[in-house]
């Protein structure tokens, strides 16, 4: 009877304990902890090295930042533990001993003279602030098993150095630090982490910047503590002690679009985003842009981008040249805006991969329709017979064109669909791409621009861009896509390196020190954007100009305007110097050396359309330009003006009376005729 009657007690009281569980587990199921203020919480961007760049404020504008324990300071972790909750790593949420402590010091004293919250009972009145009562301290020790049972002792350290509150509207370690002591908490002195372990009990009335008596006080009561522990020598104590007190700087804001994408777009729960950006090359980007925008005037904003190819990590991102201009909330580089002549390289890529056209293919440039489209040179006149790669130095339109509509459009969109770039075109659903192609008429951002460019630098392969450390090193992994073969990538380069630099940049050939630049530029209709683009010494650069509100800009090209910076950002990157391949004679395969059969006459070489040439002097005794063109029996003419018949070798010499716009001419014996229009200007 007493065995059976054993038995039956122990089942009721396995029942009863089973029943109590079930109880308990119902009601942390219907009310959970609130860990709504945790889950507000910003994380930190960082550039590739490390340094701080930008984090969000949560709610309120106030400094929420999660704490990142594995860049916290060890010993301060370890301080922390100490002073605050001893027993920390082993009581189950509430310290019985701490508690008896407490309650034994109330009754003797008749009131409290001692607390028993352990950290995770702080982290829980930080989840949800309440009342300081017994009913409230109740509620923290509930929620203090919910919060046990749910995350590690780790975790629960990351959340109340996340929620600990530093004065003013600072929360967490990490911005405490960097606002206090100008760095993260990686690293941390004696009398900082006695000043952090100090603030959060009374964080207004010990702040530093606020209260620099009451800080100190309180930090040396820490260190005193530290010292009666055996954490701190005491010597080291007293000196700690007689440290200035920190002042309260401003956080750091660099790339602040981007900063904020990889904010936002972070795993949950994540403290921190290492991003691909070069933090100092970041800084000098966004003073390039914001003083190019002020030079400009007119609403006029900035955009640049710099990407590395290898892992195509994004080094360098300015989305707009400040956030007090115009449309300085915008990211441009997001936009999808026309990229004008920016695709011709493209274009000429595919034409020399299908055995279409060769860089010394022959290709008419004049009047020419296309069913019922007919385009026109940027300058309005027409060169005659030109080679593809003269049409692309030049960036002649009708050339262009004349090639697309061999590749084919829907080819041609279809090839960079492929390599992950979508073109925006209106009503692309019901109509058919146009050879608009060719010169800007459908949208595309400058993201997936420099993913076109940056396959150019990288035998034609095409990869998204990177913009975090484990992005970039899956990139270097992985195979690609390609976008045209190696050796056609290769022969376009080449071409666009030949391009004439801008006003006030020598060639890369004649200076040691700067790398071969292949670029391109573009200008959309109506001068609304103005970009460039170019590869250089493992970089890919791309710059925009224009009004965020798509206004006009009145005559602004992409070479007056964004080629400038395009250049200044080469200078930036300081990239190894690299000269420019050696220049084999030049000749088409004969079944690629014309495209269109017809019409033979001059070639003007230099000077190239729209170049602007910088000259030592005026007048007849200046040393002069030797003109060059191709084709035999040359008439040379300046405004209308024939040039006198003064040679050198087989070139003409002509001597500017002045600084300006000039119209050169070069008439062949049949009459037929090749113009640029050129601006001189004075070194």
């Amino acid at each position: 009877m007493r065995g059976a009657s054993a038995v039956r007690r122990l089942t009721q009281g396995l029942l009863a304990f089973m029943a109590a569980q079930t109880v308990a587990c119902a009601l942390d199921l219907a009310f959970p902890p609130d860990l709504h203020r945790a889950e507000q919480a910003s994380p930190v961007v960082l550039d590739r090295h490390g340094a701080w760049l930008r984090a969000l404020p949560v709610e309120g504008g106030r400094w929420r930042l999660r704490a990142d324990l594995d860049r916290t300071d060890p010993t301060f972790l370890r301080r922390v533990v100490a002073v605050e909750d001893a027993r920390f790593w082993i009581h189950p949420g509430v310290d019985p001993a701490a508690l008896a402590r407490a309650l034994g010091s109330a009754l003797a004293h008749g009131r409290p003279t001692s607390g028993a919250s352990t950290l995770t009972m702080q982290t829980a009145r930080l989840l949800e602030p309440r009342p300081r009562t017994p009913l409230s301290k109740a509620i923290e020790m509930l929620r203090a098993f919910q919060l046990e049972a749910r995350f590690t002792k780790r975790q629960i350290l990351g959340l109340y150095l996340t929620l600990a509150p530093y004065g003013g509207n600072l929360e967490g370690v990490r911005a405490a630090s960097l606002s206090y002591f100008g760095h993260e908490p990686e690293s941390l002195t004696d009398a900082e982490q006695a000043l952090l372990i100090a603030l959060p009990q009374s964080p207004e009335a010990r702040r530093p910047d606020r209260r620099p008596q009451a800080a100190r006080a309180a930090r040396a009561q820490v260190l005193a503590k530290l010292a009666r522990m055996g954490r701190l020598p005491r010597a080291a104590a007293q000196e700690a002690a007689a440290d200035p007190l920190p002042a309260r700087a401003a956080f750091p804001a660099h790339a602040w679009h981007a900063a904020e994408e990889l904010a936002l777009g972070a795993s949950t729960g994540a403290a921190t985003v290492v991003s691909t950006l070069d933090a100092p090359l970041q800084g000098r980007l966004e003073s390039l842009a914001a003083s190019t925008a002020r030079a400009a005037g007119d609403g006029t904003t900035v955009a640049i981008l710099v990407v590395e190819i290898d892992g195509r990590a994004v080094r360098g991102a300015v989305g707009s040249a400040g956030l007090g201009g115009q449309g300085g909330w915008i990211d441009m580089t997001r936009v999808r805006r026309s990229p004008g002549s920016a695709l011709k390289p493209f274009i000429y890529a595919i034409a020399f991969e299908e055995g279409i056209a060769a860089p010394d293919t022959q290709i008419d440039d004049a009047p020419m329709r296309f069913a019922d489209y007919q385009p026109q040179d940027f300058d309005r006149t027409f060169h005659g017979k030109v080679t593809a790669r003269e049409a692309l130095t030049q960036s002649l339109n009708v050339p262009a064109v004349a090639t697309l509509a061999n590749v084919g459009p829907e080819a041609f969109e279809a090839r960079l669909a492929g390599a992950g770039v979508t073109l925006e075109r209106p009503n692309a659903e019901t109509r058919a791409p146009g050879l608009a192609l060719a010169l800007g008429g459908a949208g595309i951002s400058l993201r997936d621009l420099a993913v076109l460019y940056a396959a150019l630098g990288d035998g034609g392969i095409a990869k998204p861009l990177s913009w975090t450390e484990a992005d970039a090193a899956r990139a270097r992994r992985a195979a690609g896509r390609r976008l045209v073969r190696a050796d056609a990538a290769g022969q376009v380069l080449d071409i666009l390196r030949e391009t004439p630099p801008p006003a006030g940049a020598s060639p890369a050939a004649l200076m040691r020190s700067r790398p071969a630049m292949a670029f391109k530029t573009g200008t959309s209709y109506g001068f609304r954007d103005a970009l460039s683009a170019g590869v250089v010494g493992g970089y890919v650069v791309v710059v925009w100009t224009g009004r965020p509100d798509g206004g006009a800009r009145g005559g602004v090209t992409g070479r007056d305007s964004a080629l400038p910076v395009l250049f200044d950002v080469a200078d930036l990157l300081a990239a190894p110097a690299a000269a420019p391949r050696p220049i084999a004679p030049r000749a088409a395969p004969p079944a690629l050396q014309r495209l269109n059969p017809e019409g033979e006459g001059p070639r003007l070489i230099f000077p190239p359309d729209g170049a602007t040439v910088q000259v030592e002097s005026f007048g007849t005794h200046s040393r002069g330009l030797s003109l060059a063109a191709g084709g035999d029996d040359l008439s040379w003419y300046v405004d209308g003006v024939r040039l006198p018949a003064e040679a050198v070798g087989d070139k003409v010499v002509w001597r500017p009376s002045g600084p300006g716009f000039y119209r050169v001419t070069v008439v062949d014996s049949s009459g037929r005729r090749a113009q640029s229009r050129v601006r001189i200007r004075a070194e």
